[in-house]
């Protein structure tokens, strides 16, 4: 019996255990590809597998979905992307996650001095309004991100 080259929405949701409805919205954000049958049904390429993978590897440690689309974007289409493929885009994703691991490194230490209502009752928040600099603008919280 010669292999399977394409499968329809349910077999790569049962394959990948992606619920279909996320593969629908990943093609719709242009994550994976599909094309239609005559008869209109919906096939995928095999490769299309390893990407659902990467998608939720990548998910799961906090990449935004714009940010695997770029990264997926530069791999070929229709190929199922090699280990060296995955060293790349994990590695361009490193230095995302190890700013991100410092932000929050620096929120948790910072948060036994914040109560977390937007500096309405302190007048020192290390994490928002560090050396209360900015109360000249108002009250609350002036920042979004920590300083870095």
């Amino acid at each position: 019996m010669a292999p399977v080259t394409e499968l329809t929405v349910g077999q790569v949701a049962a394959r990948s255990g992606v619920a279909v409805s996320a593969l629908h919205f990943y093609e719709a954000r242009g994550l994976i590809r599909s094309h239609r049958t005559s008869g209109n049904q919906r096939r995928y390429g095999r490769d299309v597998l390893r990407r659902v993978a990467i998608i939720r590897i990548a998910q799961e440690v906090g990449i935004s979905l714009a940010g695997i689309g770029a990264a997926l974007q530069s791999l070929p289409e229709g190929r199922t992307p090699t280990r060296e493929d995955w060293n790349l885009l994990s590695t361009a994703w490193r230095d995302e996650l190890d700013q991100k691991i410092s932000q929050l490194k620096k929120l948790r230490d910072g948060l036994s001095d914040c109560i977390g209502c937007g500096c309405m009752s302190i007048d020192k928040c290390p994490l928002r309004n560090k050396d209360d600099r900015l109360a000249r603008e108002g009250t609350g919280a002036r920042r979004l991100l920590v300083e870095r």
